[in-house]
C-alpha cells in the first residue's frame, strides 16, 4: 500500500484521507481474516492479541459489537506488518502468481508424464522421494481411464502425487503434507 503524499504536507506527512483509506485497508484485510477457520488462523502465526481478537469476533452476534470488533482488529494490525498477512491470504486463495506458476508447473509435469513413458524416469531423478511403482501405476491406469472414457480418478490421483512431491513455494511443508493427504480435493 503507497501512501499518498501531498505536496502541501512537509516530508513525511500522509494527508488525513489517506490515513482514513489506509485503515480502511486494514479493517478489509480484517474482514477477510475473520472469514477463515481457527485452524488457519493458527497456522499464519499471528501475533496473540490480534488472534484473541479475531477469535472473539467469530463470538459476537451483535451487529455494533462486531463492528466495534472489526475496527479494534484494524487497530491492532496498523502495529503489525500487514504485508505478509496480504500475501499468505493470496495464497489460500490461490490468487498469488507464484501459487500460479506452481499449479502450471504441477499441471505441465501431468501432461509430461501421461505423454511420454520416459518422464517417469527424469520425474523420479528429480524428485527422489517420489515411489517410483505408485508413479507408474497412477500413469498407467490414468492413461487406461482416458482410453476408455471413465472417470479421471487416477488422473486426480497422479496430480496429488505430484503434488506431494513438488513444493509450493511461499508455504510451510507442514501445511503440504497435511494437503497431501486429503486425496479428496479438486486440483
Amino acid at each position: 500500500m503507497t501512501d499518498y503524499q501531498d505536496d502541501s504536507l512537509p516530508d513525511g506527512m500522509i494527508s488525513k484521507s489517506q490515513r482514513k483509506r489506509n485503515m480502511d485497508a486494514l479493517q478489509d484485510l480484517g474482514k477477510e481474516l475473520v472469514e477463515l477457520s481457527k485452524d488457519t488462523l493458527k497456522k499464519m502465526q499471528l501475533p496473540e492479541d490480534l488472534l484473541t481478537a479475531i477469535l472473539d469476533y467469530k463470538r459476537f452476534t451483535a451487529h455494533g459489537a462486531l463492528r466495534r470488533q472489526l475496527q479494534y482488529i484494524g487497530k491492532l494490525m496498523r502495529d503489525i506488518d500487514a504485508e505478509p498477512i496480504r500475501q499468505y491470504l493470496l495464497v489460500i486463495k490461490g490468487e498469488s502468481s507464484e501459487h500460479i506458476a506452481w499449479q502450471h508447473l504441477l499441471e505441465r509435469w501431468r501432461e509430461r508424464l501421461m505423454s511420454d513413458d520416459k518422464m517417469s524416469a527424469t520425474f523420479i531423478n528429480e524428485f527422489p522421494g517420489v515411489d517410483p511403482q505408485q508413479l507408474r501405476t497412477l500413469i498407467r491406469n490414468a492413461r487406461k481411464e482416458q482410453a476408455e472414457n471413465k472417470p479421471p480418478k487416477s488422473f486426480r490421483l497422479l496430480f496429488q502425487l505430484i503434488k506431494q512431491a513438488i513444493p509450493e513455494p511461499g508455504k510451510p511443508r507442514v501445511q503440504q503434507d497435511e494437503q497431501a493427504h486429503e486425496y479428496g480435493e479438486d486440483e
